[in-house]
């Protein structure tokens, strides 16, 4: 087998993978509200965070590549929004649509473009002007498609904090921009989870409840869903461009929305069904505009904090 084959037969496996990882992250948004059917949002993402950290504690070779970095800093940086982020995120599954949440915290995309622009002035497409508009429009459909009596439209407590969560988000990806990849993806992802921990134990503490059986089993598929999401991930970033994660990525979107309307039996109306292609384009459309110039290896800009 020569080595194009070799290089095409790892790009189709990567891309299946990519696939795997979207849907695994819409399926943990998923188990992450049945888990929150009776614990909270803080102390299901608290948990996610802890059970995360065991592959580093337990394996000593992960251990002594999580312990190697370069810039702390940026780790901190990274480490701190990406678990905030998480914790806006739960927080908005617990209360609202999963699907709607999901979809709010991955214009992510978004932000991040934004704000490598406004901190370490990475040029950016005027194009992305296009696209902006027609995300934010789909934003507003989608949520006011689920809104409440009463609520300016649609945007309560709970889907500000899922745009917070994309806010988040996009500040700790923008952190990883400027490290230029100097670190490795072991040290990132505890960084993740350590502090993920430490952001969430506050909150979790406050409303904790002892998790029952039922309570155990969706912890266990919302923290082995983003696991085996993230490790899905971290192959595909070897062998997918940038543009290519970001469009594939939405899929998560459409698997919790979809999970949604068939086991919890919630309504996608006609105006949420447009805002999601509204807004799945736009975000599409700025993953784009933003990835034509830059190389392969920047496809973890647009990797999700989940």
């Amino acid at each position: 087998m020569t080595i194009t084959e070799d290089h095409h037969r790892a790009t189709r496996r990567a891309l299946l993978l990519m696939v795997a990882s979207a849907v695994m992250f819409g399926a943990m948004a998923f188990a992450a509200k049945m888990a929150s059917a009776r614990l909270s949002g803080p102390q299901v993402a608290m948990i996610r965070f802890a059970i995360g950290l065991l592959p580093v504690l337990l394996i000593p070779r992960f251990f002594r590549r999580a312990t190697t970095f370069q810039r702390l800093d940026l780790l901190l940086y990274r480490g701190f929004f990406g678990g905030t982020a998480v914790l806006f995120y739960f927080l908005a599954i617990e209360h609202i649509n999963p699907g709607v949440a999901t979809l709010l915290n991955y214009t992510a995309p978004v932000w991040s473009g934004l704000f490598s622009m406004l901190f370490i002035n990475e040029k950016i497409s005027p194009k992305v002007l296009y696209a902006l508009p027609i995300a934010f429009a789909g934003v507003i459909l989608v949520v006011r498609g689920h809104a409440a009596p009463g609520e300016i439209l649609g945007f309560g407590l709970w889907e500000l904090c899922g745009l917070a969560s994309a806010v988040c988000s996009g500040i700790a990806v923008t952190a990883m921009r400027a490290a230029r990849r100097s670190e490795n993806s072991w040290a990132v992802y505890t960084s993740f989870c350590l502090l993920g921990v430490l952001v969430t134990l506050p909150f979790a503490l406050l409303t904790w409840r002892s998790p029952n059986d039922q309570d155990w089993f969706w912890l266990a598929a919302t923290s082995l869903l983003a696991i085996g999401a993230q490790l899905c991930l971290t192959f595909s970033l070897r062998w997918v461009d940038a543009m290519t994660v970001g469009v594939i990525s939405q899929l998560a979107v459409i698997v919790a929305m979809t999970l949604g309307a068939l086991v919890l039996h919630q309504t996608i109306t006609s105006t949420a069904a447009i805002g999601v292609v509204l807004t799945i384009s736009g975000v599409v459309g700025v993953v784009c505009v933003t990835s034509w110039n830059k190389p392969r290896v920047a496809a973890d800009e647009v990797a999700p904090e989940s």
